[in-house]
């Protein structure tokens, strides 16, 4: 099991081998997935009253709401291990390389 935190956003992180999906929000199955977890006490907000733009599905059944965009937080899961100490921005710029 992968051990690594990954972070996503303001120095929140989720274990790497816990996280089932990380998905976009616009869709009507996660907004309906986002009230049910809220519902059942199993959302986690960690947006910091900022705008939502990624949901996270953790394999405990917890929701995670993210104010980091999706492809960001796939861009952190796949970065090989000397890039992992870069700062987002200079991930980015290596990515679309």
């Amino acid at each position: 099991m992968d051990q690594r935190m990954i972070n996503v956003g303001f120095g929140n992180a989720v274990p790497a081998g816990r996280v089932l999906a990380v998905v976009n929000t616009k869709s009507s199955p996660m907004k309906k997935l986002r009230e049910e977890a809220k519902e059942q006490k199993r959302l986690i907000d960690v947006t910091e009253g900022r705008r939502t733009r990624s949901i996270i599905i953790l394999d405990s059944n917890h929701v995670v709401l993210s104010a980091v965009q999706p492809e960001t937080i796939s861009l952190r899961f796949s970065a090989p291990l000397e890039q992992r100490g870069k700062g987002e921005e200079e991930q980015l710029k290596d990515a679309s390389k």
